[in-house]
């Protein structure tokens, strides 16, 4: 009894590790997205897939089935990644595409129900993206990853610099060249600089070394250095 049960175990801890295996590599082929760039059937299959490997780490008997449901699903969903970015029907049919809902002052009621949106959750959503006067808005779309796109009108959209005829510097992507007290020698090189050129720049802002650092970032013309505190804050801020 007690080796049944010491089987069953080792079978359904190989069960799980397969499992995650599985799922790693399964998401990885089907990329990496955040939940608000997910269409409704990756979302769906993601579900799905999720399920079966549950089922999967827990299967007695024969875990090939719900192997196989996970590769078929995965497949699927690669195979219409692939359609739709090689393909403007596909990606029409397949992933949808924007609906006008509002427009100059007139809502359009066909692409209302066709959305199975109704003015309360129109109005709802409109008042959470802070639009809480419909004479503000110039359209609002509903794309295809199911969230609404708001177009304010010209005098109720932030002011721009160009609105005041400001010319602004431009700003360049920051370089991390130290990492949680570790130099980050390859990016060191791809900014042109080496190890003489920083010692120089930490011993000016008063560091001996990284190892105090959680952050060196470069932007080009300025190093920010972030130092770490070891020690726990001694009061909670926020409380």
């Amino acid at each position: 009894m007690l080796e049944l049960e010491l089987n069953d175990f080792v079978q359904i801890g190989l069960g799980a590790f397969t499992s995650i295996v599985v799922l790693f590599i399964a998401t990885k082929l089907m990329g990496n997205r955040q939940m608000s760039q997910l269409s409704m059937f990756d979302y769906v299959c993601g579900i799905t897939i999720g399920s079966i490997a549950a089922e999967m780490a827990t299967a007695q008997e024969d875990i090939l089935k719900p192997l196989l449901a996970i590769l078929v699903y995965a497949a699927v969903t690669v195979l219409i990644s692939l359609a739709t970015s090689k393909s403007l029907r596909a990606r029409r049919a397949l992933s949808g595409k924007s609906l006008l809902l509002f427009s100059r002052g007139k809502f359009y009621r066909a692409n209302l129900k066709k959305a199975h949106i109704d003015l309360s959750e129109f109005l709802m959503q409109c008042r959470v993206n802070g639009f809480f006067d419909l004479n503000d808005l110039q359209a609002v779309l509903l794309e295809a990853n199911g969230k609404l796109s708001f177009m304010p009108k010209a005098e109720a959209r932030p002011v721009q610099p160009q609105d005041m005829q400001l010319t602004l510097q431009e700003e360049n992507l920051s370089v991390s060249l130290i990492l949680d007290g570790f130099i980050l020698h390859d990016n060191l090189k791809a900014v042109g600089f080496n190890e003489t050129w920083l010692e120089k720049q930490l011993n000016a802002q008063s560091y001996e070394d990284a190892s105090s650092i959680a952050l060196a970032a470069y932007d080009g013309a300025t190093l920010s250095i972030f130092p770490r505190e070891e020690k726990p804050a001694t009061r909670d801020i926020f409380e």
